[in-house]
């Protein structure tokens, strides 16, 4: 639910009309521009990736989210009142760092530093001119993280990594440090400070930004399900590169299936986190395992990519791992979620905690089989919250009524 500074509480007509909110096209642009950037990212999976390559893949991936989120924060709050040259704007910054990606590890990559910082200070000028303070996401807002990857645009390679990991983790722990009260009454005494001996402030005394969590969740949604789309396109592009037989269509169709049960986890019936309700968690802590989730999912796409190359033979083992431990730390996420959303011990221990132990057994188990089989049997794993809801948990209800 987003507020207005310098008019009433919203009515109820107004919180009415919020709750009914839609993403615009202008929304829908942003987020398709996005996931370009993190289609960029993915190509750094594909080719046997090693343990730095994943580690790279991770720390520009949370960049990534992390300037998306922010322009996702202040069109939610802004709603109607967004400035639509400000999200261009920062369409543009996102647009910069995905063309540099590819060759990130030369000078492209201060390109990339530089265009983060930018989208970073044009965020959060935003609620200064709103007068607003985002206590949800302070991330948004905030731009103590911004420093290092200031400092790392005269530092080279590795230094330069180490400083945007810095200033990532700066940014998540202040996320999880700062209270909502702490940074209300922060951006208060700032405000008493400059304005209490005029006797007609500039501004008007800060107040917290209100998130629409309807809206909210229809923009997470909509990004999963974007990146879920991406990863068809991926998986398409690599397929239509390699010889067709059958074992590349039975890897080619398990392989749209699998996204599509990931798509029923994460999006059918959740806010774009696997098995997560609608409200259930604070932005604070509900955003974390969106970034995670559609973090492995874009990983998931460059290791089935991987495996469209291999069809015929047993998959590198990086590129194994790669595909499991995606899946694996996806379905971690919605074991998290299925968990906060109530399901309760039973489903934990009969659901939750397989599906995620069973892809990194497959891992360390299947190191000569076909990619085929390997990506049938993920299906299982991925179906198996389902079936255990419909057959499982349903059918003794049924049968009392028989």
């Amino acid at each position: 639910m987003s507020s207005d500074p310098e008019g009433p509480a919203t009515t109820p007509t107004e919180s009415i009309a919020e709750s009914e909110r839609h993403a615009t096209w202008l929304e829908l642009f942003f987020d398709l521009v996005a996931v370009v950037g993190i289609a960029q990212l993915a190509h750094l999976l594909h080719d046997d990736p090693d343990r730095g390559d994943l580690g790279l893949y991770c720390l520009l991936f949370l960049a990534f989210w992390t300037a998306w989120m922010c322009f996702t924060t202040y069109g939610n709050v802004a709603a109607g009142k967004a400035h639509t040259r400000t999200i261009l704007l920062g369409m543009f910054g996102l647009a910069v760092m995905a063309a540099a990606v590819p060759e990130i590890e030369s000078d492209h990559g201060r390109a990339f530093a530089l265009a983060y910082v930018l989208v970073r200070f044009l965020a959060s000028r935003v609620w200064q001119a709103r007068g607003e303070v985002v206590v949800d996401w302070p991330t948004a807002q905030l731009t103590a993280g911004v420093v290092p990857w200031l400092v790392s645009l005269w530092a080279e390679t590795p230094t330069r990594y180490w400083l945007w990991a810095a200033g990532l983790a700066i940014d998540l722990g202040l996320t999880f440090v700062l209270s909502r009260n702490r940074l209300l009454n922060r951006a208060t005494e700032e405000w008493q400070d400059q304005h209490g001996k005029r006797e007609r402030p500039s501004r008007t005394r800060p107040v917290a930004a209100r998130f629409d969590p309807r809206h909210l969740d229809e923009r997470l949604g909509l990004f999963t399900l974007i990146v879920i789309g991406e990863s068809v396109a991926l998986t398409v592009e690599a397929a239509s590169e390699a010889e067709w037989d059958g074992r590349l269509g039975t890897l080619a169709v398990g392989s749209f299936v699998l996204l599509l049960a990931l798509w029923a986890l994460a999006v059918r019936r959740a806010c774009g986190v696997p098995l997560l309700g609608f409200g259930v968690l604070a932005p604070r802590f509900a955003l974390p395992l969106h970034c995670l989730a559609t973090g492995a999912l874009a990983a998931l796409a460059a290791s089935l990519g991987g495996a469209m190359e291999h069809a015929e033979g047993p998959l590198p083992a990086n590129v194994r791992w790669l595909m499991c431990g995606s899946i694996a730390v996806f379905l971690a996420v919605g074991l998290l979620g299925g968990a906060l959303s109530g399901r309760g011990l039973r489903w934990i221990l009969a659901v939750g905690v397989p599906v995620v132990a069973a892809p990194v057994v497959l891992a360390a188990a299947t190191s000569g089989g076909y990619p085929g089989a390997l990506v049938w049997i993920l299906v299982v794993v991925a179906r198996w919250p389902w079936f255990y809801d419909k057959r499982v948990v349903r059918a003794p209800v049924s049968d009392r009524h028989t």
